[in-house]
């Protein structure tokens, strides 16, 4: 009927509107009432004619969609990493003017690139938690440097100095970095009450020699699967200001007699509310460019008592991705034995109710054994 009516009409078939066909006054109600059925035919036609679609374009129109929204992601994720590392170039040379240190070819040395930075979190008292890391998940010798130079994966335990300059805690340290070549020394004096310091410390330590797609901190008694963290890591990469982890919100503790009490308690209103959203401390991990917010920053980010409290507030304000990875904070075993055989990897295990493996010296070794993803899984992962 279409094409008939079309080529018959006095009008243009794809024309949105009709002309009229103007009748005597007297015709009576039989022209009238074939006059409002080609009214009716001529509308059907337009409509026809002005929205006929090829076959399959909306399923095109879908696909387009999505490729639109990745490259836009991605040039997101570029721009944001062209104006940090800008400004991070900026913040070094002001203070290397400020400081007195001629500006010179040598100060600017290019980085090192690497996939991830991971600092592990220590102290001057842990050596024996350090040899248990050694010789469950974290490669030693050769293969650390490998694992660096292949991989991109880069594995060092921060520490900083003591009150006391070239204490024997120092010398200790120094001590065993010959031996093991695995340490990042920070500027830092370490202390407990000091970790939320230690935190920016180990970020713009890190920024400043890789040049790396994110910066992890993890805690000295907690078992990681490299291989896993990779991987997770790996599907957030094209994503720009992502900040990963086991995303939480615990209450504000008044009570100054209690852990983990906040002395700025009043800040987040009446007493018995809880924290923002942020993650838990005992592993986390933030792409490239919150990495260099934080180091260029540093002298005016507030500390909180607490060190995760303290970097969720660095972020809040900001347009950041809260990525809630629940495989970073699986229980030890059998929780994470269970996860593994239902084939959902564990990232990271550890006891919430020791913030840790509970005695982690002792009990690592088995929850290497009984959850750990096998020795060659890091080096086959795709990041």
């Amino acid at each position: 009927m279409s094409s008939s009516l079309c080529r018959n009409l006095w009008i243009s078939p794809c024309y949105s509107g009709f002309g009229r066909f103007w009748t005597a006054p007297d015709t009576g109600n039989h022209i009238m009432s074939q006059r409002r059925r080609q009214d009716q035919e001529l509308q059907l036609v337009s409509e026809d004619c002005s929205t006929k679609r090829k076959h399959g374009e909306d399923k095109d129109i879908m696909g387009e969609v999505t490729k639109t929204h990745e490259a836009i992601q991605l040039l997101d994720k570029s721009i944001s990493t062209l104006q940090m590392e800008l400004a991070a170039k900026r913040s070094t040379l002001e203070q290397l003017r400020s400081s007195g240190t001629p500006v010179t070819s040598e100060t600017n040395q290019p980085r090192k690139k690497a996939f991830v930075v991971i600092g592990v979190n220590t102290a001057f008292s842990s050596r024996k938690r350090r040899d248990s890391v050694r010789e469950t998940w974290m490669p030693q010798g050769e293969k650390l440097q490998q694992l660096e130079e292949q991989k991109g994966i880069v594995i060092r335990f921060t520490i900083g100095h003591s009150a006391t300059s070239n204490s024997i805690l120092d010398k200790a340290i120094d001590s065993e970095e010959a031996q093991h070549h695995d340490f990042l020394r920070l500027d830092h004096v370490e202390g407990y009450h000091e970790l939320s310091a230690k935190t920016k410390i180990f970020f713009s330590t890190a920024v400043s020699i890789w040049d790396a797609d994110f910066y992890v901190k993890v805690d000295d008694d907690v078992h990681v699967n490299l291989g896993m963290l990779a991987t997770t890591l790996a599907r957030h990469k094209s994503k720009p200001r992502t900040y990963i982890g086991c995303m939480k919100s615990g209450p504000v503790l008044a009570d100054k007699n209690v852990k983990y009490h906040e002395p700025e308690y009043w800040k987040f209103g009446e007493e018995g509310n809880k924290y923002f959203r942020h993650a838990t401390g005992q592993i986390y991990a933030v792409s490239k460019d919150l990495a260099t917010y934080i180091s260029i920053n540093q002298p005016i980010l507030h500390k909180y008592a607490n060190e995760d409290v303290s970097l969720g507030s660095w972020f809040i304000g900001l347009e950041v991705n809260h990525i809630d990875e629940r495989n970073m904070c699986c229980g030890t075993p059998p929780d994470c034995e269970w996860k593994g055989q239902a084939g959902n990897v564990c990232v990271a295990s550890f006891d919430w109710s020791c913030s840790g493996i509970c005695k982690s010296v002792e009990r690592i070794k088995d929850v290497h054994a009984r959850c750990g993803e096998g020795d060659s899984a890091v080096w086959s992962a795709l990041i």
